[in-house]
């Protein structure tokens, strides 16, 4: 699989990495963590080398699982895991106190099977703790040589600027995708200022750009979607449109849905590396060969026509959950 740079750090990974997360929260019944590690193994064994993890999912069990699966070749991997919320819950609001940082970073070292953290995140900008306080924090843990490089996710401009001067930003993880473009007006030029790597999650739309989800599909209780008011039944009918011309685009270039979604966004600048997550390897060796996937030009202007015009309905996150939204 081709590589790519996140930022001026000289972090190089895969062009796709893997999202973890889905394997142990989110979506419904964690899935059995043999098949996880099976899973993450054939990830690398089909050239991903960017794995993608946090306390919070779980909490703790994807770490765990990810620590087991990466061991035999923890050398080829880059991983990348998050702090930020209390107790590793995110429905316990945020923490990026100094001392939480710490103490999530020593046990997120056990859990990963490793002496350092490649990539380290705040999972959510902590409006209760200076900014230059959390990149201050980990750049002490990078002196001490227990993480590498440093993330943010979600945050917005003034959080972003605030961290990068204390300490280089090496990427910021958000959700972007053909319908989820809002990186587009403040954040993507501003990581090209700042050469800040950008790492979107959810490129399919939390599953819906596929085709696979219409307005009839019913998900699994503890499913995350179930809240989302994006995700309602009416909002889904209402959001089809993006889905059928989604389409005929890969019908006409004969790949699938999640392919052209996934090679728009490595289309749309050097330094963006996207994290599909899947449980099932058949659909993670279709996302991985979307690197194969070349857009031209015009077929970047017949998606910008076909997609333009259509509003997506419905907010991306239940109110309820405010820390969600980058400040």
């Amino acid at each position: 699989m081709e590589k790519r740079t996140l930022g001026n750090s000289g972090l190089e990974v895969s062009a796709l990495g893997l999202g973890c997360m889905g394997l142990s929260y989110g979506y419904g019944p964690a899935t059995e963590k043999g098949e996880a590690i099976k899973l993450i193994r054939h990830a690398f064994e089909v050239g991903v080398t960017f794995f993608d993890t946090a306390e919070a999912y779980g909490p703790y069990l994807n770490e765990e699982v990810v620590g087991e699966a990466l061991a035999p070749f923890r050398n080829e991997v880059v991983i990348a895991t998050k702090f930020g919320f209390k107790n590793g819950k995110t429905s316990d609001g945020v923490d990026s106190r100094p001392e939480n940082i710490r103490a999530h970073t020593e046990a997120a070292l056990k859990r990963l099977r490793t002496d350092r953290i490649d990539l380290l995140y705040q999972h959510r900008v902590d409006p209760n703790v200076p900014m230059e306080d959390v990149a201050g924090t980990v750049k002490e843990l990078i002196e001490e040589g227990k993480v590498k490089h440093f993330g943010m996710s979600e945050a917005g401009v003034a959080s972003i600027r605030k961290a990068h001067a204390v300490l280089s930003v090496t990427a910021l993880q958000s959700e972007y995708s053909l319908w989820w473009r809002e990186p587009e007006k403040e954040i993507l030029p501003l990581l090209e200022e700042l050469n800040i790597g950008f790492v979107p999650f959810s490129p399919l739309g939390k599953g819906f750009l596929t085709g696979a989800i219409n307005d009839k599909t019913s998900f699994d209780k503890t499913d995350f979607r179930n809240v989302v008011p994006r995700f309602s039944e009416e909002n889904r009918q209402a959001n089809q449109g993006l889905v059928d011309a989604l389409t005929q685009i890969a019908k006409e270039k004969g790949v699938t849905n999640a392919q052209v979604a996934i090679a728009w966004l490595l289309a749309q600048k050097p330094y963006i590396v996207p994290i599909p997550g899947t449980t099932k390897i058949n659909r993670l060796e279709e996302n991985m060969s979307a690197v194969n996937v070349k857009l031209s030009d015009q077929d970047l202007t017949d998606i910008q026509t076909a997609l333009g015009n259509i509003e997506v309905v419905g907010e991306r996150y239940p109110q309820h959950l405010a820390y969600n939204h980058g400040r």
